[in-house]
């Protein structure tokens, strides 16, 4: 599974400010575990950081990690909005993946980091 420990960071050059940070990752892998087919998807990781910024060649190697994980689509995209929140301590975090067709379905699944529960 994808560690964690492979997310960088950096000091926010501007941590007076509310700002927003927006990274898209375009090459996002996984594979279903219930058929090992793989899935793919668009990430968009956007945050207004605390202290710290992502580091992003870090960013890109811990989303490479997932290539050979089975993983759902839902489980995918909260794993990195958890651990991204926890190396970042963001004041925002969406976590937004915009998974490609398969079996006729496309699917967004969307995740935020530190706001109330519903």
């Amino acid at each position: 599974m994808a560690d964690p420990k492979l997310l960088a960071t950096f000091p926010n050059p501007a941590a007076h400010r509310d700002y927003v940070i927006e990274h898209t990752h375009h090459e996002f892998t996984s594979l279903c575990p219930m058929t090992g087919h793989p899935d793919f998807a668009d990430i968009t990781v956007r945050y207004v950081a605390g202290r710290k910024c992502v580091e992003l060649k870090s960013l890109k190697l811990y989303f490479h990690a997932f290539r050979n994980e089975g993983i759902f689509f839902e489980a995918a995209t909260n794993k990195i909005c958890d651990d991204l929140g926890t190396a970042l301590k963001p004041r925002e975090l969406t976590i937004v993946a915009r998974w490609k067709a398969r079996g006729g379905f496309s699917s967004v699944v969307t995740a935020s980091y530190g706001k109330k529960k519903r």
